[in-house]
């Protein structure tokens, strides 16, 4: 049953990793390209962007890190 536990976690970093690497390509796309973005009336700005850029990179790279340990 121990042996399942560690493979579990090494998918769970994997994926999460790579959700979170393209929700921060996808941010960087629409920084780059002016991409607007809209959640009802409200207009999200471009700095929400460089935000949410900055803190999906790091979990990315911070779940393929753990990945490699």
């Amino acid at each position: 049953m121990n042996i399942l536990v560690p493979m579990r976690l090494k998918t769970y970093l994997a994926a999460s990793g790579t959700i979170f690497g393209i929700i921060a390509i996808l941010h960087l796309a629409r920084v780059m390209y002016g991409w607007p973005a809209q959640i009802g009336t409200f207009v999200v700005p471009t700095w929400a962007s460089w935000l949410s850029l900055l803190v999906a990179g790091y979990l990315a790279t911070t779940a393929f890190i753990l990945l490699r340990k």
